[in-house]
């Protein structure tokens, strides 16, 4: 009897779903506990230092930085296979069908950034949080569609989820160019060597995945020694990871890439990312400026206002134009249900938070708090224009 293979996809999306919802319990218990009894041991837990000194530049590892430079590596890895994926065997591997996300999604990191600078900008030293509500959170708004169910139609559940890939993209492009500093060309020159290395062995036919995650695990210290944020070695090591194309199939079983982004989703989808979020999203409310800071109004709105703004915006140019073609089966009703979705920045948001000011802890509590706001508004808001817009026959 012959089993019928689970596409990619389809994997991708049921694992993101329940993850969602594990990453909304774990945001949710984050910022109970902060703003309870316990968050003395809370921020004594994050900042424990625990060992050893990786790189010069940034000291005794800590809890967080274990979680955030250590952990999160393996998501943007994740993130990687599924751009790869998506580019070679996937969605965005035909012009026509990338052409409406990808311009989707660049209106969607512009306008926010636009917004938030109209807001924050003037304020000395806040320029730097303009990428904050540029990012989609993938698994938290893929978890609010499942709730959904066939509310959301699979067209455009697999348009939001394209969107946010390309959105992806930009954002590590953001984090390469605008938030490193003090390159060691020694560490980046090794970080090179090894990226080759990686790269030569897959063209001689080399296909064990042990291979690629250990040349991955080297590359991550390298490039964390190396001034770059050390996530970026995630992306950089799914770039040179084989991948079998398999037009006629859903998924090849002998391909590298499957593989490992197979093994590595549901640990990053229900270990790596709720525990991001548990130890990021805690915040003391009262120990911020509230929500007339410049900063938290920058990010929220920039979540909320921006996203919705210029991705529909950038839909409804394309179609105008002539461009590209809309996902079938969707209203423009559904539409702007999905743009305002795509406001949920939390995991990406944050982490871009905590980049761009760096010593700053006052200025970082007011990026979650933007970025709870404005996540929240764009959820809810989504959640029931998606849930009272009817289904499209």
């Amino acid at each position: 009897m012959l089993t019928r293979p689970i596409s990619a996809l389809r994997r991708f999306l049921a694992t993101e779903a329940a993850g969602g919802i594990v990453l909304i319990v774990a945001a949710a218990s984050a910022m109970l506990v902060a703003n309870s009894g316990l968050a003395g041991e809370y921020e004594m837990w994050r900042h424990a230092l625990i060992g050893p000194v990786l790189a010069p530049a940034i000291g005794v590892m800590t809890i967080e930085l274990w979680i955030n430079d250590g952990l999160m590596a393996l998501f943007f890895l994740l993130v990687g296979l599924e751009i790869k994926r998506e580019l070679v065997d996937g969605q965005l591997a035909n012009a026509a069908d990338r052409r409406l996300p990808v311009i989707a999604a660049a209106c969607g990191m512009i306008v926010p950034a636009l917004v938030y600078l109209a807001i924050a900008g003037g304020e000395p030293g806040l320029a730097r949080g303009w990428a904050i509500p540029a990012a989609t959170d993938i698994a938290f708004v893929i978890g609010i569609m499942a709730l959904l169910g066939p509310r959301v139609p699979a067209t455009l559940k697999l348009f939001l989820t394209t969107v946010a890939i390309v959105d992806d993209m930009g954002a590590v492009a953001i984090i390469a160019l605008a938030y490193s500093h003090g390159l060691s060309l020694p560490a980046l020159a090794a970080a090179a060597g090894v990226l080759a290395a990686m790269w030569a062995v897959g063209r001689a036919g080399v296909r064990a995945p042990w291979v690629f995650m250990l040349g991955f695990t080297l590359l991550w210290l390298l490039v964390l020694r190396s001034g770059i944020h050390a996530t970026i070695a995630g992306v950089l090591a799914a770039a040179v990871i084989p991948v079998t194309p398999s037009p006629a199939a859903p998924d090849d079983p002998h391909s590298t890439l499957h593989r490992i982004e197979h093994a590595l989703a549901p640990w990053v989808a229900f270990g790596v990312v709720p525990l991001f979020g548990f130890a990021n999203a805690g915040v003391q409310i009262d120990g911020t400026d509230g929500l007339g800071s410049k900063l938290v109004l920058g990010v929220a709105l920039g979540l909320f206002v921006g996203k919705q703004v210029g991705i529909l915006g950038g839909v409804a140019l394309a179609h105008r134009l002539g461009m590209a073609r809309l996902p079938g089966g969707v209203s423009w009703t559904q539409l702007y249900g999905a743009a305002l979705l795509a406001g949920v920045g939390f995991t990406m948001s944050l982490f871009i938070g905590g980049l761009a000011f760096p010593g700053r802890p006052e200025l970082v509590d007011q990026v979650k708090l933007g970025v709870l706001a404005g996540s929240i508004l764009s959820a809810a808001a989504g959640f029931a224009m998606l849930r009272f817009a009817g289904v499209r026959k």
